[in-house]
C-alpha cells in the first residue's frame, strides 16, 4: 500500500519546471502575436507585454501589400519540390544500405553520415562558386539543390533505422513470392516507413522553409524571394517595421503549423519508433 503511494505521490518539482519551460516558451509567441496587432506609434509608447488597447490589423495588410503572396509562393515551390526529392532519394538510399549488406553500400553510408559534421556555412563560399559556374544563381532551384543535399544525410540516417526495424521474415516471405526489389520497397516499406516518412518529410520542410543563408547568398531579385529573406522589405533606412515583420512572422509559420496538425499522429509515432536496435 505504501509503495503504491509513492508511486501516486505528484512530482511537485518536475511540474514546476516543466510550467516554467512552457511560460519560456510561450512568452516569444505571445508577444509576436501581440505586437503584430499594434501600429508603430503603439509600438513605441505602449507596454510591450499588454495587449494594444486599440489592436488593428494593419500590419498584416501592409504584408500583403509587399508582394507576401510572391513570397508564399516562393517558399512553398522550394520547400515541396526539395522534400520531395529529399524522400525519394532518402528512401530508396536506405532501402539499399539496409538490404544491400555489401562493402561498398556501407562505405557510401558511411560517406553520406559524414554530411552531418559539415556545416553550412562552411560551404557557402564554394556553393557560390557551384551554382555561379551551373547557371543556376538567382533562380528557385538555386535552393532546392542545396537544401536537398544537406537535408540527405540525417532524412538517411532516421530511415535507414527504422527501416531496419522492419521483421527479417516479411522481406524474405516477399523474396520467395518472387517479388522485385521495387515492389518490395512500394508494397512493404513505404507503408510501413510511413510514420519515419512523414517525420523526416514535417523536419526537412521546417529547416527548409525557415532557411535563410541559402536564399541570402544564391538570390538577389525580388522575384525569387522567399518568406525570410522578404522580411528585408520592412526595413528602411531609419528603422525597422516591427509589426509588420512579425505579422509576416505570424502568417509564414502558419502553413508549418497546419502540416503539423495533419501529420502529428504519424509524427509521434516516428519520433518514437525506429530506434530500438
Amino acid at each position: 500500500m505504501s509503495l503504491f503511494s509513492n508511486r501516486a505521490r505528484p512530482n511537485i518539482i518536475g511540474s514546476t519546471f516543466a510550467w516554467i519551460w512552457l511560460f519560456i516558451i510561450l512568452l516569444p509567441i505571445y508577444y509576436m502575436i501581440i505586437t503584430s496587432l499594434r501600429t508603430m506609434g503603439d509600438y513605441f509608447v505602449s507596454n510591450p507585454l499588454l495587449p494594444s488597447s486599440e489592436p488593428t490589423l494593419d500590419a498584416y495588410g501592409e504584408v500583403f501589400e509587399n508582394d507576401f503572396g510572391r513570397y508564399l509562393l516562393n517558399s512553398a515551390i522550394v520547400t515541396l519540390g526539395s522534400v520531395a526529392i529529399l524522400l525519394v532519394v532518402a528512401v530508396m538510399a536506405s532501402y539499399v544500405v539496409v538490404r544491400n549488406r555489401s562493402r561498398l553500400s556501407q562505405r557510401i553510408f558511411q560517406l553520406i553520415l559524414l554530411g552531418l559534421a559539415i556545416p553550412a556555412q562552411a560551404t557557402i563560399v564554394p556553393l557560390y562558386y557551384l551554382i555561379t559556374k551551373m547557371g543556376l544563381y538567382d533562380s528557385l532551384l538555386a535552393l532546392v539543390l542545396p537544401s536537398v543535399g544537406f537535408g540527405i544525410p540525417i532524412t538517411v540516417l532516421i530511415l535507414t533505422n527504422f527501416i531496419r526495424d522492419i521483421p527479417k521474415e516479411l522481406f524474405e516471405s516477399m523474396t520467395v513470392d518472387g517479388a522485385s526489389h521495387l515492389k518490395m520497397l512500394y508494397k512493404l516499406v513505404l507503408p510501413l516507413a510511413k510514420p519515419a516518412i512523414v517525420t523526416v518529410g514535417i523536419y526537412d520542410a521546417l529547416q527548409i522553409w525557415n532557411g535563410f543563408l541559402f536564399p541570402l547568398v544564391l538570390t538577389g531579385s525580388p522575384s525569387v524571394r522567399v518568406l525570410p529573406y522578404s522580411l528585408f522589405s520592412f526595413q528602411g533606412e531609419h528603422g525597422v517595421n516591427t509589426p509588420a515583420i512579425l505579422a509576416s512572422v505570424v502568417l509564414s509559420a502558419l502553413p508549418i503549423l497546419a502540416a503539423y496538425i495533419i501529420g502529428r499522429r504519424q509524427l509521434v509515432a516516428g519520433l518514437t519508433a525506429g530506434f530500438s536496435k
